[in-house]
């Protein structure tokens, strides 16, 4: 079994064990993501990309708690890395975050793969799927018009204030499309960023007080 196997082996459980916005199924598809931008960019340590894909949530502030690091920590401990592939993949995985606008750069075309991979994820109708599935887990308004989107938040106020679902769509991930840094990802986030605003386009339609 090689790295990217056991890896792949000691995630699943943890990530199935996140509501439907984090499960492995979204490891799944950010991995495929980073395959297709992969494609586009050339030479790159592909190794390294699915590492850091399959780690880059176990240890998300929203489910770790205090536990920090911990989970990270313990699978590297066990795949048998280099020391300098172990800090490259942490170095990653430290950039992915948007954090309320707060995140890391990512300085290789590997980080910026994964981050751009990870966003892709967020934004169009998966995107839109997963903020309502995680709005839902955490007892979130579907909408509430009269909120405003916060700018130059904090990370922690980004993190600790419950707004609405749809109010998520604006200090996240209609800011998305901008801040890819791969060309391949910039593509398909323009799609993606589109199909959002034609839903909330129509969600304002149907939650009209005029009906």
């Amino acid at each position: 079994m090689d790295a990217i196997e056991k890896c792949e082996h000691l995630v699943k459980d943890i990530y199935n064990n996140f509501d439907a916005s984090h499960d492995f199924q979204h490891i799944e598809r950010v991995r495929h993501n980073a395959l297709l931008i992969s494609k586009e960019e050339g030479l790159v340590r592909q190794d390294i990309i699915e590492l850091a894909v399959l780690l880059h949530d176990v240890s998300d502030v929203k489910y770790s708690g205090n536990e920090g690091k911990a989970k990270e920590t313990a699978i590297l401990d066990q795949l048998q890395l280099s020391l300098t592939d172990r800090k490259w993949i942490v170095d990653i995985i430290d950039s992915v975050s948007f954090s309320g606008g707060h995140e890391k750069e990512a300085l290789t075309i590997e980080a910026k793969i994964v981050r751009d991979a990870d966003r892709l994820d967020a934004i169009g109708a998966v995107g839109i799927a997963r903020t309502f599935a995680f709005g839902g887990a955490k007892g979130r308004k579907l909408y509430d018009w009269s909120e405003s989107a916060r700018v130059n938040m904090t990370e922690q106020e980004y993190r600790t204030k419950e707004t609405s679902s749809v109010t998520h769509f604006y200090e996240k991930l209609l800011l998305l499309k901008d801040l890819m840094l791969t060309e391949a990802g910039k593509k398909i986030a323009l799609q993606r960023h589109e199909f959002m605003l034609a839903f909330i386009d129509q969600l304002k339609i149907e939650t009209s007080e005029k009906l």
